[in-house]
């Protein structure tokens, strides 16, 4: 694929998509184009419309943004264009950027023009395809600036976007621990990050028992996948980040089996997609920053040597712990990370994602992700970052008064409060004690965001929440 910067359309021969604010509704005043007039009767740039019209060789797009827009929407727009009229699209195609879009407009609309060619039949016999995936297909920014730095940038947010799409979306038989190690390994390989992964023994020699507790039931060996970024030119003063990923492929409760929902759980990984896909993207724009990321994956079975309600357990960190509910195994896992990141990689910054509780979406639903940190400076930009690009975070307590909710009379701590309430702030008090009081720790329950439904499928799929999220807030550090 090609990107190139023209300046006029006149000798240009494809498919040419035109952004159009929303003009005076219905005016009489006609919207032209490179000599094409379309009738206001007909199309006013109203959101979510589109107007096609042929010309000189030409397929022109007229696409609606309404009277303003924002990252997301913009993002969205372009990427329906994209998926659901690609039979209008040539191999060549043109977007006209008016002088006033931002860099950040520009971003959205190429970045969702290439989500749109996103296909969720993996397994389909025939496959539709799309002229963006043509080997010569290319892309031609028609405008008076350069814009193709940000284009290039767009294009590989939209790549890690859809790589992490393909992990969630593909189904448990094929999304096991050892495919995402796999995974982890060629992308580090391909981008430029080094990884080293520890199966089932190398676990237990380190001692990372609340992570190998939660793969016992599972014939599917866990993995602990182990990742690290330097930015190839030095870099003075730099930061180091670390993050930590839940990576559970699939989630059946355990011998406290789920009675409903279980058909989604292989999204249960969608926090360790958004580590992968964030690790791939910062690798692939060259940020400078260090970031260490570990991602625990582990398939939470059930078998005669699953893990028992009321077994005590020893994590890395070793402090005790009395299982509960075996269905609150995202905390397990992401307890031994935490404990061996800060022990091992001591980052300046630390942000953990999980698909973690059912009670975060009772409280926000499905239109932003649940924060916890006691580091005000990091809730503000991770808040921030995720406003401006549509992935956005709002803020629960985590006072010490909840902390009797983990409170145990066996072990040092328990994995589940046990009461129908404050679920998700009982789960982060959980993990709060596995960071050694780190001054800059900031925990994502995304289980709202991180898999649903919108226009492009039929079923419940996979979003790409936290890829761009995570890479913004490290980039703006």
């Amino acid at each position: 694929m090609k990107t190139n910067t023209l300046q006029n359309a006149t000798d240009f021969s494809g498919t040419i998509l035109i952004p159009v604010f929303e003009t005076y509704s219905k005016s009489i005043v006609p919207i032209t184009y490179n000599g094409l007039e379309v009738t206001s009767k007909v199309f006013f740039g109203k959101k979510d419309t589109h107007y096609l019209a042929e010309k000189n060789n030409n397929t022109y797009v007229f696409i609606g943004l309404g009277k303003e827009t924002d990252y997301k929407s913009l993002k969205t727009i372009f990427r329906r264009i994209s998926s659901k009229q690609k039979e209008d699209f040539s191999s060549n195609v043109a977007l006209v950027i008016p002088e006033q879009f931002t860099q950040d407009q520009v971003e959205a609309m190429i970045s969702g023009l290439f989500l749109g060619t996103y296909d969720l039949g993996h397994f389909k016999s025939e496959k539709s395809g799309h002229p963006f995936l043509d080997p010569d297909f290319t892309l031609n920014l028609l405008s008076e600036k350069d814009h193709l730095a940000t284009a290039k940038k767009a294009i590989k947010i939209a790549k890690a976007q859809l790589a992490i799409h393909n992990l969630v979306d593909l189904p448990p038989n094929t999304v096991n621990p050892k495919y995402l190690a796999n995974w982890a390994k060629e992308t580090g390989e391909k981008y430029g990050f080094d990884v080293e992964v520890l199966g089932h023994d190398a676990s237990k020699i380190v001692g990372l028992g609340a992570f190998l507790a939660v793969g016992k039931g599972s014939e599917n060996e866990p993995q602990f996948i182990i990742m690290n970024y330097t930015p190839a030119a030095e870099v003075k003063h730099i930061k180091h980040v670390g993050l930590v990923g839940k990576g559970i492929t699939f989630d059946t409760g355990g011998l406290d089996i789920k009675t409903t929902g279980m058909l989604h759980m292989k999204c249960d990984m969608a926090g360790a997609g958004a580590v992968l896909g964030a690790m791939q993207l910062i690798a692939d724009l060259q940020l400078p920053v260090k970031v260490t990321a570990i991602v625990p994956c582990a398939e939470n079975s059930v078998d005669a040597k699953s893990f028992l309600p009321s077994d005590v357990i020893h994590s890395y960190s070793g402090h005790s712990i009395e299982i509960i509910d075996t269905d609150a195994e995202g905390r397990l896992i992401l307890a031994d990370g935490l404990s061996y990141l800060i022990k091992n990689f001591k980052p300046e910054y630390i942000v953990d994602i999980a698909t973690l509780t059912g009670s975060s979406v009772g409280t926000f639903g499905y239109e932003c992700g649940a924060l916890f940190t006691n580091n005000a400076e990091m809730a503000k930009k991770l808040q921030e970052n995720g406003d401006a690009i549509g992935e956005r975070l709002w803020p629960l307590p985590l006072w010490d008064v909840y902390k009797s909710d983990i409170e145990s009379d066996i072990a040092d701590v328990k994995n589940y409060s046990g009461k129908p309430v404050a679920g998700a702030i009982s789960a982060a008090k959980f993990l709060e004690y596995f960071t050694q009081e780190h001054k800059a720790w900031a925990h994502l329950d995304v289980a709202g965001v991180a898999f649903g439904d919108d226009e492009f499928a039929k079923s419940k799929h996979a979003t790409g929440y936290g890829v761009h999220l995570l890479t913004k807030f490290i980039e703006n550090l």
